[in-house]
């Protein structure tokens, strides 16, 4: 009886372990016994044990040859039903209900993926899954975006993948363009393709919902660089006007009488720093002096300009530019 309990005891261990080795058995191609061994905390011996139950229970684990020797988890039509840590549940569950707002033309499909997966899963992760519930907010000049098809997603990731010249139709523009596509990006809830355009010899970023690709794609070509080694500063400084850093060009500092919290609400990307029970300091950024400073000038508070000497210019330029406004005048030379 005694020796029964201990086995008992040890059952929910051993299907802990083997849900950890199935889930890093799926994270990559290969995997050496002896790393196998290292990252699970147990002997070469329990490696090889585990890897037959796994195989008992129909998982396709395929032995690899060489030095180290090794294991694969290779695919296939009778696939058991795929395990979930808590982590991958949770980290599903995320991404599915995200995609139901995607804009990429597969919410519903998502929405009934998640549903899926959720009606597979134990009791256990059902219900940490049911009390994770995300909404993606979007913005409301966002709401009217046009939505990409899902077979153009489709398309240009598999030319991404296959490093092939992409030939395609752009909304409002002609002839057709070429461009060797490197990276299928969101910014701001919309989908965008970064590649090189061939016919002007250089980066562009392209919105994925104007694209009609043609078929059959070009030739092969190998990936140049980004001028920048991060895909995201690269994006980021294409629509902040910044030439590499993925900053805006023009960033300033002032102090706003308002409450740090009323400011931080309406600041996405800015700094706040309270100062006072009424005064906060607020460090923002724009493609422009200009765009800063009427930026800042939307919030209905005295403003006390910190630096630089240029955001201050701008100020006295707006300053100037109203007035005349409010005085039905305007430097617009009026023609008879």
């Amino acid at each position: 009886m005694a020796a029964t309990g201990g086995m008992m005891e040890n059952m929910p261990k051993t299907s802990a372990r083997l849900l950890s080795m199935l889930s890093l058995l799926q994270a990559r191609r290969d995997w050496p016994g002896a790393l196998l061994a290292e990252r699970l905390d147990i002997s070469p011996r329990t490696v090889r044990r585990d890897v037959d139950r796994l195989r008992e229970l129909g998982y396709p684990i395929a032995t690899v040859k060489g030095p180290d020797g090794g294991y694969r988890l290779d695919a296939g039509s009778e696939l058991p039903p795929l395990l979930f840590d808590d982590d991958q549940a949770v980290a599903l569950a995320v991404a599915l209900q995200i995609a139901t707002t995607s804009g990429a033309g597969i919410e519903e499909a998502a929405m009934r993926a998640l549903h899926t997966v959720r009606q597979v899963m134990p009791s256990r992760l059902r219900r940490r899954i049911d009390t994770l519930q995300v909404t993606a907010v979007e913005s409301p000049s966002s709401r009217a975006d046009p939505r990409v098809d899902g077979d153009v997603l489709l398309a240009l990731g598999a030319a991404v993948h296959a490093r092939e010249v992409l030939r395609f139709d752009y909304a409002g523009a002609s002839p057709p363009r070429r461009a060797e596509p490197h990276h299928l990006v969101t910014w701001h809830g919309r989908w965008y393709l970064v590649a090189w355009d061939l016919d002007r010899q250089d980066w562009r970023t392209f919105r994925a919902d104007r694209i009609t690709p043609r078929t059959p794609t070009g030739p092969r070509f190998t990936p140049r660089e980004l001028p920048v080694p991060d895909v995201a500063i690269f994006v980021a400084s294409r629509f902040r006007g910044s030439s590499d850093t993925g900053e805006w060009p023009c960033r300033g500092e002032v102090i706003l009488d308002l409450p740090a919290a009323t400011v931080a609400h309406y600041v996405r990307d800015g700094v706040v720093e309270e100062v006072g029970p009424d005064r906060c300091r607020l460090v923002l950024g724009s493609w422009s002096w200009a765009g800063l400073a009427a930026s800042i000038g939307r919030f209905d508070a005295d403003i006390e300009v910190v630096r630089p000497v240029e955001l201050k210019e701008a100020f006295a330029v707006l300053a100037d530019r109203y007035a005349k406004a409010a005085n039905g005048r305007s430097g617009i030379e009026k023609h008879p």
